[in-house]
């Protein structure tokens, strides 16, 4: 995915030397179509789509880490796709911020 043209990184470093990367729009409905596949019952909507999120997101040297979301279920536990997903998404919203913000907020954000 090239630079987004509205966020000012397009990845963030993790601690062990892979990184999250943001992802596109078409990536996020990918992501979420392999999860619909992958998912045997609804309670399981959440673990996978967040192991196809990371799928997609997590690399080492610009390369991922992972082929597809069930790889990510066999290599991660439950607890590191949770803190990762929630990485990830904290991440999207401090680069991309949403449309919805109040003008002053998106003022402060402009400044910031």
């Amino acid at each position: 995915m090239a630079f987004s043209i509205l966020a000012e990184a397009d990845r963030l470093p993790l601690e062990n030397g892979m990184s999250l990367r943001l992802l596109s729009a078409f990536e996020v409905i990918q992501a979420r179509r392999e999860a619909e596949e992958m998912m045997g019952q609804e309670r399981e909507r959440a673990i996978c789509s967040n192991a196809c999120l990371l799928a997609k997101a997590l690399e080492v040297d610009d390369k991922s880490v992972f082929s597809n979301g069930e790889a990510v279920l066999v290599g991660l536990c439950v607890e590191e796709i949770a803190t990762l997903s929630r990485q990830w998404g904290e991440f999207n919203r401090r680069v991309n911020p949403s449309t919805k913000l109040a003008e002053t907020d998106m003022e402060i954000l402009k400044k910031n």
